[in-house]
């Protein structure tokens, strides 16, 4: 799992960006959606199938890696707390989600949207109910963090003083 929170841009929320591929651009938008969102959205869909969990939901810690300046050396950053799922609908697809912190019902949903976003006949309908809603609400919290952020900054100039 590879977090970089510091370089995510705004298009990593709304689109898919060059070299991922759809799959990722929903599993990143449920990873950041919250249980109670997914569930609200998934209510303006069509009945749902069936499933029943493969494995957890289930909690562990994950060891984050980062690198000085985006390019040096790896080094361990620090252990998180991640809650994984693996979900098989009636129809036979599987889907998979880890999510970070210890929601259960979070992963379950996500992993749940992630198996019926895999069949043809129900993606489109849960790409434009489920996926670019929760995308939207995303994309709009980053821009208002980002306002906030831009509010408080401190512009800084050097003054120089001249003696006669």
């Amino acid at each position: 799992m590879n977090f970089n929170a510091a370089n995510q841009t705004m298009s990593d929320i709304s689109s898919p960006e060059p070299g991922r591929t759809e799959r990722q651009h929903w599993m990143a938008v449920l990873a950041r959606a919250g249980a109670g969102d997914i569930a609200a959205r998934l209510a303006d869909c069509p009945a749902l199938p069936d499933f029943r969990r493969l494995r957890g939901p289930e909690t562990g810690l994950v060891m984050v890696r980062g690198r000085q300046g985006g390019g040096g050396a790896a080094f361990n950053l620090g252990e998180m707390t991640v809650t994984r799922c693996t979900v098989r609908t009636e129809c036979g697809r599987t889907g998979h989600a880890y999510v970070a912190g210890r929601d259960a019902r979070q992963a379950e949903l996500a992993a749940l949207v992630d198996a019926l976003l895999q069949d043809p006949v129900r993606a489109p309908t849960l790409r434009r109910t489920v996926i670019e809603p929760l995308a939207d609400a995303q994309r709009a919290r980053r821009a208002q963090t980002v306002r906030k952020a831009a509010a408080t900054q401190v512009q800084f100039f050097t003054l120089a003083t001249m003696r006669t």
